[in-house]
């Protein structure tokens, strides 16, 4: 399926899909998630890649979101994780203990392992 088959689906909550805890045995058996962005109660859709940043994933979807450095210093892309998981690519993302704690990532530098829906903080 094309990365943008879901761009700009709307009405879904973010914990409409079942979430597991577990991920994947391996990249090659699932190649996409759903990723969901909650604008104030507005959800649009996009394909999360395995292989892919979720900034990378966003962008291939149409999503406009605030980047800069892509590789997890500035902060730009900081976003909040409010359903599913991800994982950091790189050892120290720009991020506090406490605010990886809270649910909070940095799209650029993070892949999802399994269906995920952010959130820009205010």
């Amino acid at each position: 399926m094309p990365p943008a088959r879901a761009a700009k689906r709307r009405g879904r909550p973010c914990n409409w899909a079942h979430m597991s805890a577990t991920p994947p045995i391996s990249n090659q058996t699932v190649l996409f998630f759903t990723g969901r962005v909650d604008a104030s109660g507005d959800i649009t859709t996009f394909d999360a890649w395995t292989d892919r940043s979720l900034l990378d994933s966003m962008e291939g979807g149409g999503i406009n979101w605030p980047s800069s450095c892509r590789n997890g210093t500035c902060r730009t892309c900081f976003a909040q994780v409010l359903s599913g998981q991800v994982q950091h690519v790189v050892e120290w993302p720009g991020l506090s203990s406490d605010e990886m704690a809270d649910g909070f990532a940095l799209p650029c530098v993070a892949h999802p392992l399994g269906d995920v829906c952010l959130r820009r903080p205010d």
